[in-house]
C-alpha cells in the first residue's frame, strides 16, 4: 500500500491537493458545450480543432462524453453526474475509488473533478456483450479479474455498505410520483412496507452466511467489463457503486446481469457454469492450491442468496431513479422486473 492510499487521512489530503478541482457545471441540454469547456481548463494546451467529442449512450445513471486529441492519439472522458444521483452514490467514496484502483494499476488516472463530474482516463478496448459473459474465455478473465478487485486494501474500517444502502435507499422512494402514469404503476404494483419487511428478514438470512467483506465493484455489468484483444485481459471501468461488501453480493449481482437490461432471466447461469466460474474465481483468490469442492458448493450457495440482495439494490434505485433522473428510461418497468425475480427466486434460492 503506497503512502497516499495508507490511510483515509492521506487519501483525502492527497485527492484535496493533487486532482485538480473546478467550479464548472455542465448541462445536459449543452453536453458537448460544458464539455469542451471543462477539456480547455484542464488541458489548456489542447488545441481545439485537434479534438472530437463522442458521446456515449449506454448509461442510465450519468452522461459520458469521450474526448480524443488526435494530435496526442489520446482519449479522456468527461463523466456529467445524473441529476441528484449524489442521494444514491457516494461521490467522495467514488474519487477514493479512482485513485486506489489508479495506484494498483487497476483503473485510469483520475485527472480533475469539476462541480457535477469528473474527468478520468480512456482505457482501450471493447465493452463486452451479455452473450460474452458466458463465455468460457471471456468467464475465466472476469473471474480472475474479480479475485484481484477482492484482494484490494481501501483505506478505512472494513463494513460491508450493502444494508445501510439498502436502507438509505428505501428512504429516498417517495411516497407518491409527480408523473401520474408512474405513480399509477407504482401504487398499484408496490407496498413499501412490505419490501421494507422483506429486506430486514433478508438481511438476517445474509448476515448469518457470514461471507467475506471485500472490495467490491458491485455493478458487473456486460458495459462496465472491457476486454482489450491485445493483452487478452479485461478490465472493470465504472466505479460509483464499488465499496466494501459481502464477496457473495459481487459474484450474484454479476450472475443477475447476465439477463442484460431486457431482464431475460432466463439466461440466469445454471449450476454447472456456476460451478466452473467459482472454481476459477477461487483458484484466483488461492493460487498456492485447487478449491475444493466444499468451498466450491459454499460459495454457490452464498452467491445465488445473495442474488436476492441484488435484486432489491438494483430494485430500490430504480424506484429512487424514478424519481429523480432526466434520462429517458423506464426505471419503474426495471424495479417491476427486479423485485418479480426476486420473488420468484427467493424459495428457491433460501433453500441452497
Amino acid at each position: 500500500m503506497s503512502h497516499i492510499t495508507s490511510s483515509l487521512e492521506h487519501l483525502d489530503h492527497y485527492i484535496n491537493t493533487a486532482i485538480k478541482t473546478r467550479d464548472i457545471t455542465v448541462s445536459f441540454s449543452d453536453l458537448f458545450g460544458g464539455a469542451r469547456h471543462v477539456i480547455r481548463w484542464l488541458f489548456p494546451s489542447w488545441m481545439d480543432e485537434h479534438l472530437d467529442f463522442v458521446q456515449f449512450k449506454d448509461g442510465i445513471t450519468n452522461k459520458l462524453v469521450k474526448c480524443t486529441n488526435r494530435s496526442l492519439s489520446l482519449s479522456v472522458l468527461v463523466r456529467v453526474y445524473g441529476n441528484r444521483s449524489e442521494l444514491l452514490i457516494d461521490r467522495r467514496q467514488e474519487i477514493r475509488n479512482f485513485v486506489v484502483l489508479s495506484e494498483l494499476n487497476l483503473g485510469p488516472r483520475l485527472y480533475g473533478k469539476f462541480t457535477n463530474g469528473l474527468v478520468y482516463g480512456f482505457l482501450s478496448g471493447d465493452a463486452i456483450s451479455v452473450t460474452d459473459m458466458s463465455r468460457p474465455d471471456k468467464s475465466k478473465l472476469i473471474a480472475k479479474q474479480l479475485a484481484k478487485w477482492h484482494g484490494v486494501q481501501l483505506a478505512g474500517e472494513r463494513v460491508s455498505a450493502l444494508f445501510t444502502t439498502l436502507q438509505k435507499w428505501l428512504n429516498e422512494v417517495p411516497e407518491m410520483y409527480e408523473n401520474p402514469q408512474v405513480n399509477a404503476i407504482f401504487q398499484a404494483r408496490f407496498n413499501m412496507a412490505n419490501i421494507r419487511e422483506e429486506i430486514q428478514s433478508l438481511q438476517q438470512e445474509l448476515e448469518a452466511l457470514r461471507s467475506p467483506v471485500v472490495f467490491c465493484h458491485c455493478d458487473l455489468l456486460n458495459a462496465n467489463l472491457i476486454y482489450n484483444k491485445e493483452g487478452d485481459t479485461i478490465s472493470f471501468i465504472d466505479v460509483e457503486y464499488a465499496c466494501y461488501n459481502y464477496q457473495g453480493f459481487d459474484i450474484g449481482n454479476h450472475f443477475n446481469e447476465f439477463a442484460g437490461f431486457e431482464c431475460d432471466f432466463s439466461l440466469y447461469p445454471k449450476k454447472d457454469f456456476q460451478k466452473i466460474w467459482l472454481h476459477n474465481y477461487l483458484s484466483a483468490v488461492h493460487p498456492d492450491r485447487d478449491p475444493t469442492e466444499e468451498e466450491i458448493e459454499r460459495l454457490y450457495s452464498e452467491v445465488n442468496k445473495f442474488a436476492l440482495a441484488s435484486h432489491c439494490y438494483w430494485g430500490l434505485w430504480a424506484l429512487v431513479q424514478a424519481r429523480l433522473s432526466e434520462i429517458d428510461f423506464d426505471y419503474m418497468g426495471y424495479a417491476i422486473k427486479r423485485f418479480d425475480e426476486y420473488n420468484k427466486r427467493k424459495e428457491e434460492f433460501l433453500s441452497l
